[in-house]
């Protein structure tokens, strides 16, 4: 609800404070004292464009805040949300036009920009009059109004489920024929690639034992072929084959030598022990370097191809397995792709069938809920003088969405026999006014906390049609509250708070201000409206009668 609105230096508005109320709160004046501005002021302060020359001659800035009061469950809750702007009871909107054109805006004294403004102005405020270009006369509305007259929630979430649930199982085909599509164009790939590593058959941490044999056999036939001479020196026919002879020599000399070679002899054979002790560490160490040449070519091959395949797939050696593991999926993925293809196009056939049962349900509901809104509106339009009028809610066949497959449109036929057609094409300005607000009448339901403004929708008519309309506003402030500009007196009989705009000049400037009626005030105000300039006794009479039948029926 909308409960103040502040308007400083705003055209001919020096300073303004409106504290409005719950009901229907009545605008009245002269023409051109002024009354729209109030309307421009809240479309400032709510987004609009705002003109540089909305901020009053003389001034530096022109300002207009807006406080709101906020129930628990408001749209607005959410839009401040998603703003990063915390929520409370109170909404205060403030925005400030220069004489440049510059804008600043804060909400709850947080920056704010026009975006978000307008995000606000769409769940706080709707606005209707003669020239409405949105809400009520834009068909892309008509669907989500008729829903809301409908109060059938649980099949519009069975359709947006069922929706998603076809959606997505058909993303997931698109996604595995794209898959299969890319596969099957590098199949012999695949198949040559998958059928290398089957061959090689790549092993975890191979590659390293396999070079580290490599280099110990290389070692090992550089070591034995040294290790071989040495042997051989030692053998018999080397070292100790010579020590053999010259203990034999000195064996047979030793009769003859007195005990002078016992030493000797002695000393050599203890070497030829050593010798033999030598020799063999020798041969043991041959024993154990000897390796077969052809095992060091085959680790050689082994080595050399694992190399070569992770060159040719861009991994190292270590990679290979996750390498083939990798090709091997995409080869299965390949392989079984007609079976999964099958199943997931069975899938979205049932998805499908599933989506359109959904929407068939919630058109069924819709239909009924049309016949509900055409009775409804045949029964508000009568006291508003469109008796011969007719109203209903076209349903065609639309492209599926999460919204169901129906294209809906609320269109009148103004005289009988004529043909149907949208509101704003077919109505005049008179008629389209009382069309719109018999329609609000209907669909008051959907008003979720808004705050009604009808800026002169009574234009054109008087009288008894002016009543119904005036009582028609009554029964919407009765659930929301509403702000009417009007010229008619029985529209502001009806209302619970009256306000008189005024305009008048001192010192060569214009001012407009806006002053609260009381009971007096507002059958002066009435009897004006009535009888003009000159007030009669007459026309005072007729102001409270007409306060008198508000008050008994309104």
């Amino acid at each position: 609800m909308l409960r103040q609105l502040d308007i400083r230096d705003l055209l001919l508005i020096e300073h303004l404070v409106l504290d409005f109320q719950p009901g229907l709160n009545v605008l009245t004046g002269e023409t051109g004292a002024g009354k729209s501005i109030l309307l421009d002021a809240l479309g400032f302060v709510l987004g609009g464009r705002g003109r540089a020359d909305l901020v009053r001659q003389g001034a530096a800035q022109g300002e207009v805040t807006a406080v709101f009061d906020l129930a628990p469950g408001h749209p607005a809750r959410a839009v401040l949300a998603e703003a990063g702007i915390e929520a409370a009871d109170e909404l205060i909107l403030r925005r400030v036009n220069t004489p440049e054109g510059r804008k600043s805006a804060w909400v709850n004294d947080r920056r704010a920009s026009g975006e978000v403004l307008r995000a606000l102005a769409g769940v706080l405020v709707e606005m209707h009059g003669q020239q409405d270009d949105r809400g009520l006369l834009d068909p892309r509305g008509h669907r989500m109004l008729l829903d809301a007259f409908a109060r059938d929630g649980e099949a519009r979430d069975a359709v947006r489920a069922a929706w998603d649930a076809w959606r997505g199982v058909r993303a997931r085909l698109a996604t595995a024929e794209a898959d299969i599509a890319r596969l099957a164009q590098e199949e012999d790939y695949l198949r040559h690639a998958v059928a290398e590593f089957e061959a090689l058959a790549p092993e975890a941490d191979e590659e390293p034992a396999l070079d580290a044999g490599r280099r110990r056999m290389q070692a090992g036939r550089r070591v034995r072929d040294e290790i071989a001479h040495a042997h051989a020196a030692l053998g018999n026919d080397g070292a100790e084959g010579l020590l053999w002879d010259a203990m034999r020599r000195l064996e047979g000399a030793a009769g003859d030598a007195d005990g002078l070679l016992d030493a000797p002899l002695a000393a050599l054979a203890r070497a030829l022990d050593a010798l033999g002790e030598a020799g063999q560490g020798v041969e043991t160490a041959l024993d154990a370097l000897d390796f077969d040449p052809r095992e060091l070519e085959r680790v050689e091959e082994r080595l050399f191809a694992l190399r070569a395949l992770a060159r040719k797939h861009g991994v190292t050696p270590d990679d290979l397995p996750r390498t083939g593991e990798a090709l091997r999926a995409r080869l299965a993925t390949l392989d079984a792709g007609e079976g999964d293809l099958r199943d997931l196009r069975g899938a979205v056939a049932q998805a499908e069938a599933a989506y359109a049962a959904a929407a068939a349900a919630l058109a069924a509901a819709r239909a009924g809920a049309a016949e509900r809104l055409a009775a409804a509106m045949a029964a508000e339009l009568p006291p508003l003088k469109l008796d011969r009028a007719r109203f209903a809610v076209a349903i065609t066949p639309a492209a599926p969405g999460p919204e169901g497959a129906d294209d809906i449109r609320f269109e009148v036929a103004t005289n009988p026999g004529a043909p149907a057609g949208p509101l704003d094409r077919i109505a005049s300005g008179g008629e389209l006014s009382r069309f719109l607000l018999a329609l609000k009448v209907c669909l008051t339901a959907d008003d979720a906390g808004r705050t009604l403004i009808f800026d002169e929708i009574d234009r054109g008519v008087g009288g008894a049609t002016a009543d119904a309309v005036g009582r028609r506003l009554a029964r919407l402030a009765g659930g929301a509250q509403v702000l009417v500009v009007t010229h008619s007196p029985q529209v502001a009989a009806q209302g619970a708070h009256h306000w008189h705009v005024r305009k008048a000049e001192a010192g060569g400037m214009t001012t407009t201000s806006v002053i609260p009626l009381d009971a007096p005030g507002r059958a002066d105000e009435i009897a004006r409206m009535l009888a003009g300039d000159v007030i009669t006794d007459a026309a005072r009479a007729a102001a409270r009668a007409l306060l008198a039948g508000a008050d008994g029926t309104g």
